[in-house]
């Protein structure tokens, strides 16, 4: 065995995206830190669908970018087609959604990597924590060396105990024939981590020269490309782009798939772990949704340096001739030449409610965890925990307090509440439905929300903290003028109207009464809005949706204070649960397991009622334990 002992501040397990972002946030903010991957080939590796973003998670990657992270420049790097999502809805729900060029993406995130000091990387499987009195102080490699550390971050993916499947065919590997990492699951278990098996699953990709797509709707990307990094400038990144394409399966498909449903590992009892409700695989599709007589099928490109085409929307298992009878049942793809099959991919990982809202295990001091590993799904969900992870391992060992976002200031806080809260019986997806303040919460302002955090934690540069400044102030005169600019009902200001298809004015009215009429904005009036300042365009966006919007805002903004009342209302970490009086058997049970730190956390958790946070209320009280809300009161 080897007798190599290195000494670091901080490990990274895994390369995928969770660890890139978190190795990156640990060494950017001075943390001497090592990251193991099973294959540097596999760095910032897309196995699955070749996009970032879509809908609330292309508010996760906004949410990155605003706290420093390196996902959104990445892919502002290197997509080849970019679309903003429901634009003809509400700005709660636009979301960013680009396709990249896959090794393109693995490749220039490898670079940062490999240029950022203080960051090691390390082509080596960890197999074992070493855990001393409830403490982590280091890790043990395959090789036998050990890494003394002051934390570590699992960000293991899908590769522990990973199992590819499809028919009858069963490899133990990772994703894309890579090397799995059969060790580590022995060594958390040994150190009380129970662990779950949940599933996630692939589409087959295809050559392109064997699509007929004059038989497909093409999907082409927006005129006018939005970036998704803050500190992209938007006319670096206007430019050609590469089109994807739409079809969809038919009833011959469901046929081939029904009576080959004996086949499928998913229904023959061969898969044991859990897949995403939201991202069903097709058999669970034409299973579940058996009154479809059609599903959509995305033709989707995985670079520009390969021919290889994705097929969105068909993930599966089922054996390789039924694979290749299915797709060719799809309009187009009836001579597809299949270049690697579709799978189905079981892996270990854990029930998250064994995590802080900080991610660092409750009973394991310095361990973090993050990304598909805590039961989640997505590479923008992964990204999201790593960040945060990352931040927080660092700042545990600086001494600091963890950063904690809540469920009203970020995605990333419902993300994380939802993960360390509640029980997730398969793989967690964001989605906008899930955010309670999701007018709060857009896109278009996660800077505003997110970036001061990000400058406080050390990852967000000085010039670029002092732009965030000046936007601020920009947008709240702006908005202050034109709540305060009245115009009259004359000839110009009646025919812009009429343009606009909009009522005609009897008397005066101010710029912003006008802008909260349906039909119009603040661009529609700028040619009547005689005192309007030149301002860039993400400001005038901000002063759109601040008057729009107005009423509707003011009133999440008081659901927010009530949120807060209750998050702030702590609960002492050795609170005896067995004390306190009238609690339900269930509730004392859910609350002594996973400890919730707050009153809101514990009304959130399965198997705790409004009564119970009641008698819970009423009992701090009693004994004087007081939350943070009422002692600042007092």
């Amino acid at each position: 065995m080897s007798k190599v002992e290195e000494f670091v501040d901080i490990v990274v397990v895994g390369a995928g995206h969770a660890g890139c972002e978190a190795a990156l946030a640990c060494a950017r903010m001075g943390m001497e830190t090592v990251m193991f991957t099973v294959s540097v080939d596999s760095i910032a590796l897309m196995p699955c669908n070749p996009n970032i973003g879509g809908s609330s998670k292309g508010h996760l990657v906004r949410e990155i970018d605003a706290l420093g992270g390196e996902m959104g420049k990445n892919i502002d790097r290197t997509f080849i087609q970019s679309k903003m999502l429901n634009q003809s809805k509400g700005p709660a729900v636009h979301s960013l959604r680009a396709q990249a060029d896959k090794s393109d993406y693995s490749r220039s995130m490898r670079m940062v990597l490999e240029r950022t000091e203080h960051l090691s990387i390390r082509q080596m499987e960890v197999t074992e924590l070493i855990v001393e009195h409830g403490v982590l102080t280091g890790v043990r490699t395959y090789s036998g060396a050990i890494y003394h550390c002051k934390a570590a971050i699992l960000c293991t993916g899908t590769y522990l105990k990973a199992r590819c499947i499809y028919g009858d065919v069963s490899v133990h590997t990772g994703p894309n024939g890579l090397q799995a990492a059969n060790y580590l699951t022995d060594s958390l278990k040994e150190n009380g981590v129970k662990m779950y098996r949940f599933k996630t699953g692939t589409p087959a990709r295809i050559a392109k020269k064997s699509i007929d797509f004059s038989k497909m709707e093409e999907q082409k990307g927006d005129v006018r490309i939005v970036p998704f990094s803050f500190t992209t400038d938007p006319e670096s990144i206007q430019k050609e782009q590469v089109s994807c394409w739409l079809t969809y399966t038919n009833e011959e498909t469901h046929k081939i798939i029904r009576e080959n449903l004996d086949r499928s590992p998913l229904y023959s009892g061969m898969i044991e772990g859990t897949g995403p409700r939201y991202c069903p695989s097709i058999e669970d599709k034409v299973v579940r949704f058996a009154d479809k007589n059609r599903h959509q099928v995305f033709i989707e490109p995985e670079g520009i340096h390969t021919d290889e085409m994705y097929i969105g929307g068909m993930s599966s298992s089922l054996p390789e001739d039924v694979q290749i009878a299915m797709y060719r049942s799809v309009p187009g793809l009836e001579h597809a030449q299949i270049v690697r099959n579709a799978y189905a991919i079981e892996y270990d990982c854990i029930d998250a409610r064994n995590l802080a809202l900080s991610l660092e295990f409750k009973k394991i001091s310095g361990l973090f965890s993050a990304g598909q590993f805590n039961g989640s799904s997505g590479y923008e969900e992964a990204a999201a925990q790593g960040l945060i992870a990352g931040i927080n391992a660092a700042r545990k060992v600086q001494g600091k307090e963890p950063l904690i976002l809540d469920r009203s200031e970020a995605y990333i806080g419902v993300l994380i509440d939802d993960l360390v809260t509640k029980e997730n019986r398969e793989p967690y997806r964001m989605m906008t439905s899930r955010a309670e303040y999701r007018l709060l919460l857009r896109q278009d302002n996660a800077d505003l929300r997110l970036t001061k955090k990000g400058y406080e934690v050390g990852l967000i540069s000085e010039e670029w903290y002092q732009k965030l400044l000046k936007k601020e102030q920009e947008i709240e005169a702006e908005t202050k003028r034109v709540e305060a600019t009245h115009i009259g009902a004359n000839a110009k200001v009646q025919a812009c109207l009429a343009k606009h298809g909009s009522t005609s004015l009897k008397t005066s009215a101010s710029l912003a009464e006008l802008i909260r009429r349906p039909e119009l904005s603040y661009e529609a009036l700028a040619e009547i809005d005689e005192e309007r300042p030149h301002l860039p365009a993400d400001v005038c966006e901000e002063v759109n949706i601040n008057i729009k919007y107005a009423g509707y805002l003011e009133r999440q903004m008081k659901q927010v204070e009530q949120f807060r009342k209750m998050e702030r209302k702590k609960i002492p970490a050795d609170l005896d649960y067995e004390a306190v009086p009238s609690l339900r058997t269930e509730a004392r049970q859910k609350l002594s397991q996973y400890r919730p730190e707050s009153i809101g956390q514990a009304s959130r958790l399965a198997g705790v009622s409004p009564a119970d946070v009641s008698v819970l209320l009423v009992y701090l009280a009693s004994t004087g334990h007081r939350g943070e809300n009422e002692q600042n009161e007092r």
